[in-house]
């Protein structure tokens, strides 16, 4: 990738610190270390440790308490999927699960495709793949995901089995996604995606149409998922 994918220094903070409340090491209920602490342990100023607390505030990792400090909250049980962060980030690894139904491959640009294509998007390929997200066991959203074939070295090989695309771009390719627009509508499902989300006859579905931008000028992806809202509602800032 190209020197401008790096990532800012308050995005990195708050990944590790966004990791370690997922991952446990900070529980429910903790401290987070204090913004001098923070300061001194990664060796950053007093204003990019503030913007990230702030932004897993915002996000709903972290509150703020006046005379305490930052203290360690999980987000709600929903799915997360309009969030820009991702759904993993959004539930945490809460019995969370990704099936692999299509492998990431790449092939050419479905012939009408959701959202209008640049010239070099269609000469450069798609990467396609299709998941199947659980939480609790319970099927929640069937994800289509396209990625124009732009600087992303070797991403069909490798392993999306219960990871997060967004991480991945994240750590692998120093990817970000800043944003994006979507459409969403109730439509009947087909049998494939009735099967898939184990929906009752005549039960409709939500569906998705995102494109994202990211840090990385040209590289856009796109997302077609079908949504299971029956147990859990979608939440997030887009």
């Amino acid at each position: 990738m190209n020197s401008g994918a790096s990532i800012p220094q308050h995005r990195k903070l708050y990944e590790i610190l966004r990791r370690h409340i997922t991952e446990g090491i900070y529980a429910e209920g903790d401290l987070l270390p204090s913004e001098n602490e923070l300061c001194r342990l990664y060796g950053m100023t007093r204003p990019t440790v503030r913007q990230s607390l702030a932004g897993l505030a915002n996000d709903g990792y972290i509150r703020k308490h006046q005379g305490k400090g930052s203290i360690v909250q999980l987000p709600p049980r929903d799915i997360g999927i309009l969030s820009v962060s991702g759904t993993t980030s959004a539930v945490g690894n809460r019995n969370l699960k990704t099936r692999i139904i299509v492998k990431p491959v790449l092939i050419q640009w479905p012939g009408e495709f959701m959202f209008a294509l640049t010239e070099l998007e269609k000469e450069s390929g798609c990467i396609y793949m299709e998941r199947l997200r659980l939480l609790d066991a319970a099927p929640i959203f069937y994800d289509i995901s396209y990625l124009a074939n732009i600087g992303l070295p070797r991403i069909t090989a490798r392993k999306f089995e219960n990871k997060s695309l967004f991480e991945i771009l994240r750590e692998h390719y120093k990817v970000e996604i800043k944003g994006g627009e979507q459409r969403i509508r109730a439509i009947s499902p087909s049998p494939r995606i009735r099967k898939f989300l184990k929906l009752e006859s005549g039960q409709p579905v939500l569906h998705l149409e995102r494109r994202m931008v990211t840090n990385i000028e040209g590289l856009f992806l796109y997302s077609s998922i079908f949504c299971n809202t029956g147990k859990y509602s979608v939440f997030g800032r887009f």
